[in-house]
């Protein structure tokens, strides 16, 4: 019994000290392995040949906040811009015709100028031998507020909602 302790304690030892070996080269790689990071930590906190990284993030900390003073500046113009455009005129509409068909050309005009909510003024012009006269009707919406509207100046308003600007004949 002694004799199988004596075999068996030799090969433990074998074992342990295998598992020693094992060990040991392990350890070796993890500390190359830390070795490593630790160069790579030095080389980007030493700042060497260019600033330290809390100095590069906090100026991109920096930067940000004052993009973001920036792009709500702009939002609050683009806003102001937005509702100035609404209340401006951009669609106008304009029909040419005559009046008397007897006489003349096509002298007198409807023009309808419009804002984005197709609110505005429509303007007649009637010319005539004796003389010329000029009317201008508000118009909410696209329609007449107080006064009611020819077919010259109902067309016009028409071309102003569809964008077409330009001269036409009424049929």
């Amino acid at each position: 019994m002694l004799s199988i302790i004596q075999n068996n304690l030799g090969i433990g030892v074998i074992g342990a000290a295998i598992v020693g070996i094992l060990l040991l080269i392990w350890n070796i790689f993890l500390q190359l392995g830390v070795s490593r990071i630790k160069k790579k930590q030095q080389q980007l906190f030493s700042g060497k040949g260019a600033e330290d990284l809390e100095k590069i993030i906090l100026g991109h900390v920096k930067g940000i906040k004052e993009l973001d003073r920036d792009i709500q500046d702009l939002y609050g113009i683009s806003n102001k811009i937005h509702n100035l455009a609404s209340r401006s005129v951009h669609k106008v509409g304009v029909v040419r015709f005559n009046p008397f068909k007897d006489l003349g050309g096509d002298q007198s005009f409807s023009i309808a100028l419009l804002d984005g909510e197709n609110s505005g003024v429509v303007f007649s012009s009637l010319h005539s031998r004796e003389g010329n006269r000029v009317y201008a009707k508000p118009v909410s919406n696209g329609k007449a507020m107080k006064y009611p509207l020819t077919d010259e100046e109902i067309e016009a308003i028409k071309k102003a909602e569809a964008g077409a600007e330009g001269l036409g004949k009424q049929a």
